[in-house]
């Protein structure tokens, strides 16, 4: 683990190895996790290279620290947990999930996607993918773009059918934007799969699954992209910090 020839840091390699046997339930039932001694010596790494992956992996919600009795699985650990707050955020999706694409770009006249997005025509373009993390896949997404913001990424590589790549939509699509997304406009209610979504996702057709709803804008009001995902909540967890105003 600690070759200097390693493509990404020590501390990462670490908390993704960590991850993994959370995922897997080693540490299921309030087992504690090893100590940073014993993960240093284990896995011949820094205090300071181990302290960093235990901070990564308590920023995002996967474990969390006892002072005086160690660092312990969170009930939800088995589960992908991303908290999101900011657009950087959802772009930041890619650093750590997989995408592949089901249905490459599309003309489609969509009546209820063209009114989300405040078109003056009926028609859209549509693609529709999956992502997936450590291999499960977690979440289908259809995404409606008006037109002009289609032509913008229609030719690239990664939505082309059966690609495969760690980049979000909106981090591909925005560095061809003339003005940048700045908000996102976000609902999430309980539904049910229908037979495409579930076999999409590999559950049962009526199987509970959480749709999260995005339309982003653009620095000028206008709207660029609309995603519609549908989640598996066995392996999913969303989590949002809330803090009063004013401190």
């Amino acid at each position: 683990m600690g070759d200097a020839g390693q493509s990404e840091p020590a501390y990462k390699t670490l908390a993704n190895e960590l991850r993994s046997q959370i995922v897997a339930g080693k540490y299921a039932g309030g087992v504690r996790l090893p100590t940073e001694v014993e993960l240093s010596q284990e896995y011949a790494l820094s205090r300071q290279t181990v302290r960093r992956a235990f901070l990564e992996l308590v920023t995002e919600g996967a474990v969390y620290r006892v002072p005086g009795r160690g660092t312990f699985a969170t009930e939800n650990a088995g589960q992908y947990l991303r908290q999101l707050g900011s657009i950087e955020d959802l772009m930041n999706l890619s650093t750590d999930t997989e995408m592949q694409v089901l249905e490459s770009p599309a003309r489609r006249v969509d009546l209820e996607a063209a009114g989300r997005l405040r078109l003056d025509t009926d028609v859209v373009y549509r693609i529709v993918f999956q992502r997936f993390h450590d291999g499960v896949p977690f979440v289908v997404t259809t995404v409606s773009w008006p037109e002009p913001v289609a032509r913008l990424v229609i030719d690239a590589p990664e939505v082309e059918q059966g690609a495969i790549s760690d980049h979000t939509m909106i981090g591909l699509l925005e560095p061809h934007l003339a003005d940048p997304i700045e908000e996102c406009a976000q609902s999430i209610t309980a539904t049910t799969a229908d037979a495409t979504t579930a076999d999409r996702l590999g559950c049962p057709v009526g199987h509970t699954v959480l749709r999260v709803d995005r339309l982003y804008t653009d620095s000028r009001g206008r709207a660029v992209e609309l995603a519609v995902s549908h989640f598996l909540p066995e392996h999913y967890t969303y989590r949002v910090t809330l803090r009063r105003s004013g401190i």
